[in-house]
């Protein structure tokens, strides 16, 4: 959400350090990668070459999996996937699977279906037009992501001092013989100098510093630092002021450095745990410590370069990156390299809330590779709860149309 933004659930003991060590909601267009040249470096000696990662689903493996019917479909959750399947139909039968398993015609008897199928007996209809494949070892774990609500207001009020930015003019990709391309063959986001030479754009810390200030970019403002850096990691959020309105917001893009986990950092550091002076691995814990230490956090948050830039949401939402509203207790990001957009997924994990069929909805910075998925859980006080400490392990299928399978097998 674009979250998640894989937007992760998101955070307490492993699943932060997973979350925040790399979990992020900034879905569409973070390709911060080949933005600096790096340095040359002393020669080393040379080092056995791994082999490439698999390029997507067919390419890592895919066999069949059990039978719909052995799954145990509850009904609340079976009505709640159909109900987002159909709304992912549009897209998800248009558009080109990235993972090898499917093509758009495909999905068009099952959405067809969908139109009319009552979400009572959804249990049937997936039993009806689909069938279950194990991607690789089938190994799942899921993280969790949430929509926040901060202190923000649309006008600067005392005590809301915290700009939240919308996206800058001048942030670009470089023009071809400017800069070196991405791993992903795009030229990197940056800006043009006064000179006109191409250069890394603001990172997180020259940002708060004020390298944006007074150019009419802040579309809001928020009472707390530390909040809007974690709703950055979400992706989305709500904003509400003093007088009890709302301002829902997006994410627009993304300054084109790196993400950095401050998770991992703390945990390299030794300052998540259960011991003596330590803080739990969770999004409250880390958010605790910041506030607790605000020189040492402020230093800490700095650490991810990467800044997040917004915009006004109006309508349904929070618009995942298949373009329609993630749902609560339905929706999940997952790498579109291994699993269909739009397609629905079921997870048996050791998290009980979190197992049943989800529908892949959304994508995420750190939700790269086979059966790796971030739930969604909404907004308030309990999503947040559950997204922070969601972190599950157990088995995931991808379920795909009938047939998919017999395709595949041949030459």
């Amino acid at each position: 959400m674009a979250r998640r933004t894989g937007l992760p659930a998101r955070m307490m003991a492993l699943m932060a350090l997973v979350l925040l060590a790399g979990c992020v909601r900034m879905i569409p267009g973070g390709t911060g990668t080949g933005t600096v040249t790096p340095p040359s470096r002393p020669s080393q000696p040379s080092q056995p070459s791994l082999p490439p990662p698999p390029a997507n689903a067919v390419a890592l493996g895919v066999r069949a999996g059990p039978p719909i019917a052995t799954l145990q479909v509850g009904a609340a959750d079976g009505a709640a996937a159909l109900a987002s399947f159909r709304e992912s139909c549009p897209s998800v039968s248009k558009r080109t699977d990235g993972s090898g398993l499917t093509r758009p015609t495909d999905w068009q008897t099952a959405c067809a279906a969908a139109k009319t199928w009552p979400n009572g007996s959804a249990t049937q209809f997936f039993q009806t037009y689909f069938e279950t494949v194990k991607i690789g070892d089938g190994r799942g774990f899921a993280t969790g992501y949430y929509e926040p609500e901060i202190a923000g207001s649309r006008q600067h009020l005392p005590g809301y001092d915290v700009p939240i930015y919308g996206m800058p003019a001048d942030l670009v990709r470089a023009q071809p013989g400017d800069a070196v391309a991405n791993a992903k063959g795009q030229m990197p986001l940056g800006r043009y100098d006064q000179s006109g030479q191409f250069v890394p754009y603001y990172d997180r810390g020259a940002i708060e510093d004020g390298a944006l200030a007074n150019k009419g970019l802040e579309i809001a403002w928020a009472r707390d630092a530390v909040e809007v850096f974690f709703l950055q990691v979400q992706g989305s959020g709500r904003l509400r002021a003093p007088d009890g309105t709302v301002m829902r917001i997006g994410y627009a893009g993304q300054n084109g450095w790196p993400y950095t986990g401050i998770g991992a950092v703390m945990r390299d550091q030794g300052l998540v745990g259960t011991g003596p002076g330590q803080y739990p691995g969770s999004m409250q814990g880390i958010m605790q410590y910041i506030h607790d230490h605000p020189v040492e956090g402020d230093a800490l948050m700095r650490q991810n370069q990467s800044w997040v830039f917004f915009r006004e949401l109006t309508g349904d939402g929070p618009l995942g990156a298949l373009g329609v509203p993630v749902r609560a207790h339905a929706s999940v990001a997952a790498d579109p390299k291994f699993v269909p957009l739009g397609a629905p997924v079921w997870l048996s994990l050791d998290r009980s809330e979190a197992s049943g069929v989800w529908i892949a909805q959304d994508t995420g910075g750190a939700i790269k590779g086979a059966n790796r998925f971030d739930t969604f859980w909404g907004a308030g006080d309990q999503a947040r709860v559950t997204a922070g400490g969601m972190s599950g392990r157990g088995e995931a299928l991808v379920l795909v149309p009938k047939g998919t399978l017999a395709k595949l097998k041949q030459p």
